[in-house]
């Protein structure tokens, strides 16, 4: 008997050893997969695309206007309206990414798509038949033929696919490397969306200087054709990083389970909502995929939407499985309404992206027609003026993050010197006299045509240099610094775990619907200020009231950030039960083996941790 034991024994501990190795493999994978390491293979991918978005549409306006001979206000209207498309497919492509494709083969086909495009648009650069012939008068001009018109729009929609594919999931892609939720790293979270802005601040200047040079200067197709190749690079870059990547597991269709709770919450419109919401239902099982870092706790809002999680007698089938149509659990009606709650601070930034829509437009003319030159031999090409938002960008984010943010920090205590929602704030004061600046220097320009009797030739370089335009400029950049930076830190923390991407998506959406609202705000102003002085001329800017829509955008920038404050002073931080070391150990581990079963609620220590902005 004294045998057996000591065998049994033996046994016992050569299965614990296994078991040990096992979880050190899994550890060992755990630290090789994710992390520092794919970044360069990540960015790159954002990095060329951004390159290539900045080179392909920095410019486009004097491809519309000056090598397909569009007039001012549709060359405008169609770069409006291909920037809103551009930011409204995201929305499918996070859909597709969380649902069932994942971010990663997302980012991939979105990638070849957008290559489509470009080589698309770039044939037709290099080819004379595909183009109007050139009018360098800009009197009496041959506009593109219907044709030509159709080979740019498949362009500008495959791009506009493509880039579907690549925003909403890239910057999501990378933050999924690293564990953002663990209290120690919270600084580095801030950190990341700073640097990730960053980098793409370098790529956008990278192509605002070469790019937008060799197409004034030199040819199109080759200043389209570089990015074209930048981009097909950045794909296989992308690729080569695969074997390094952490892949989040998907947890289903995020717009099926929001479907699902509003659907369970009609149909028990008519139950008593209980008084204690610890009888609310609850299933750790079920929500396990959904909720890795930790669940959703119940809030306060939105009670209506409770009733979805109450339990009665249908519920159930025979297998005490729920039927996820008639009930859902706490943790699925909060990511509903933690999206409710972002949507009145996510809907300001709409209109700060139409108070930012005439820097690639009305003012890439305005630098047209003013002194640009650097020296007697060279000038900066019209559309490489934006160079100056970009610097300013790239100059205040790292001052923002060494200077600002120790100094804040001694006032507010606050780890990031601020929260997010302020940073968002500042941005959208800092916007309104951006567009003070650009009426009043709109004047200045007209006033100096006006003084050397210029007013009536739009081709002539007014003796102004173009060098004013540079308070706009640079006030876009140091908003831009704090709005759009905190804007998508804002969605990255505020939103489900489950639905990062889509509210990824969401920040391409707002520029969206600015774009959208931008053209419609030409389009009116247009319209409706007569024949003569229109405020938006379509050949001669000259004769135009530029600077009077500048005041329009102002007056609505200003009650944007009433409403804004409005918003951010009742807002409330989603509530989120926070895992302990231990616990965010083996959740990692459970995320690369798939058969480790579900971790038993009596072994789990949780910290609860309400987060509060």
């Amino acid at each position: 008997m004294e045998k057996e034991n000591i065998e049994l024994q033996k046994k016992n501990v050569a299965e614990n050893g296994e078991e040990e190795k096992k979880t050190d493999v899994i550890t060992s994978k755990t630290k090789k997969l994710g992390g520092v390491r794919t970044m360069p293979f990540i960015l790159a991918n954002e990095v060329c695309d951004r390159f290539a978005s900045a080179g392909f549409h920095a410019n486009m306006i004097s491809y519309l206007t000056q090598v397909l001979n569009l007039p001012n206000v549709k060359a405008s209207n169609t770069l409006s309206n291909f920037a809103g498309t551009s930011s409204f497919t995201p929305l499918i492509g996070a859909f597709f990414a969380d649902s069932f494709a994942g971010r990663y083969w997302t980012i991939v086909v979105g990638s070849i798509i957008y290559v489509l495009g470009m080589i698309c648009i770039t044939t037709s650069a290099f080819l004379p038949p595909l183009h109007p012939p050139p009018c360098p008068t800009l009197v009496n001009c041959q506009e593109a033929s219907n044709l030509q018109l159709c080979i740019l729009y498949i362009s500008l929609l495959l791009t506009s696919l493509g880039t579907g594919g690549i925003r909403p999931c890239v910057v999501t892609f990378a933050a999924d490397q690293f564990d953002m939720n663990k209290s120690k790293t919270k600084i580095k979270t801030w950190n990341f969306f700073n640097w990730y802005y960053f980098c793409m601040g370098m790529a956008s200047l990278a192509a605002l200087t070469i790019v937008v040079y060799i197409q004034d200067n030199v040819s199109w197709g080759w200043g389209l054709g570089i990015p074209t190749i930048a981009m097909g690079f950045s794909i296989i870059v992308f690729i080569l990083g695969s074997p390094l990547y952490r892949n989040v597991k998907i947890g289903g269709s995020p717009f099926v389970r929001v479907t699902q709770v509003i659907v369970a919450a009609v149909k028990k419109r008519k139950v008593v909502a209980p008084t204690d919401h610890r009888v609310l239902y609850e299933n750790r099982e079920l929500d396990a995929d959904i909720s890795s870092n930790g669940r959703l706790l119940h809030s306060n809002q939105f009670k209506w939407l409770d009733r979805a999680a109450m339990v009665t007698d249908s519920d159930m089938n025979e297998l005490s499985q729920p039927n996820l149509w008639r009930l859902a659990t706490v943790h699925r009606v909060e990511e509903l309404k933690a999206i409710i709650r972002m949507l009145p601070i996510w809907a300001a930034a709409i209109l700060l992206v139409v108070s930012h829509s005439h820097l690639n437009s009305f003012t890439i003319q305005q630098a047209r027609s003013m002194d640009r030159r650097l020296s007697r031999s060279f000038e900066i090409p019209p559309a490489s003026m934006t160079i100056f938002s970009t610097l300013t960008l790239l100059i205040g984010l790292p001052l923002y993050e060494r200077v600002f943010v120790p100094f804040a920090r001694k006032f507010t205590g606050n780890p990031s010197g601020i929260t997010c929602l302020q940073r968002m704030g500042v941005g959208y004061f800092i916007g309104i006299f951006a567009t003070i600046a650009a009426a009043l220097i709109e004047i200045k320009r007209k006033a100096a045509a006006a003084d050397h009797n210029l007013l009536d030739k739009p081709t002539a370089i007014i003796p102004i240099s173009a060098f004013w335009l540079l308070p706009q400029y640079c006030l876009h950049g140091i908003a831009e610094v704090f709005m759009s930076v905190g804007h998508l830190e804002f969605l990255y923390d505020q939103s489900p775990e489950s639905m990062r991407s889509t509210a990824a998506a969401l920040y391409w959406i707002a520029i969206a619907i600015g774009n959208y609202i931008s053209t419609i705000m030409v389009s009116s102003v247009h319209k409706y200020t007569g024949e003569e002085s229109n405020w938006l001329a379509d050949r001669n800017l000259n004769r135009g009231r530029l600077e009077n829509y500048y005041w329009l955008v102002t007056v609505v920038q200003v009650v944007n950030l009433i409403y804004y404050v409005i918003c951010a002073w009742f807002y409330t931080s989603k509530p989120i039960e926070v895992l302990n070391e231990t616990e965010s150990r083996e959740e990692d581990i459970e995320c690369f083996d798939n058969t480790k079963p579900l971790l038993n609620d009596s072994k789990v220590d949780k910290e609860v941790e309400l987060a509060r902005n």
